[in-house]
């Protein structure tokens, strides 16, 4: 039992040195973290050596963590704390990469979603047009899916813009 543990341990260490984690492992991470405070404090641990200079999309997926676990505490204070924390650190990783389509639609997610009371609104119809405008340039296909279908179920979006997402191509992602 206690070599399993330790060869768990030195596996664990070293993964830590091989490189920043998959977006596509982030990305199932994050949206595990919506439904469970487990990932999502598993998401921020992962996540907790990114920052805005060494990996802005990467700390813009903690700071969408940081703002999730709002919803798993109870104290409104602690609530509060949470989420402005991880509005800082999505604004701060925004400034670093303000061209970062990911980054954009992250903001784009919560500032949608979040009640009014939180007053983080101010950045919907940028993010909208943003996002509209680049999505034909995206090369990765399970982000490019991932954008489309949340922006056509979203009801910041007009009929129009709606439609002219059903002209995108949507890319098969092999699954």
């Amino acid at each position: 039992m206690k070599k399993i543990i330790l060869s768990l341990l030195i596996l664990y260490s070293t993964a830590g040195f091989a490189g920043a984690p998959s977006l596509s492992a982030v990305r199932l991470l994050y949206q595990q973290a919506a439904t469970k405070e487990k990932y999502c404090k598993e998401l921020i641990t992962l996540l907790s050596p990114y920052n805005e200079k060494n990996n802005p999309l990467l700390m813009g997926y903690k700071a969408g963590g940081t703002m999730m676990m709002a919803k798993y505490v109870f104290n409104p204070i602690t609530k509060l704390s949470y989420f402005k924390k991880g509005k800082k650190m999505l604004e701060m990783a925004i400034d670093a990469n303000e061209n970062n389509v990911e980054l954009r639609f992250l903001r784009f997610t919560f500032q949608t979603n979040v009640p009014s009371f939180l007053d983080y609104r101010d950045k919907i119809e940028t993010d909208k047009i943003f996002l509209l405008n680049s999505i034909s340039q995206l090369t990765d296909p399970a982000l490019k899916n991932l954008i489309i279908s949340h922006l056509k179920n979203s009801d910041y979006l007009t009929n129009t813009e709606k439609k002219r997402l059903n002209d995108e191509r949507i890319i098969d992602t092999g699954r």
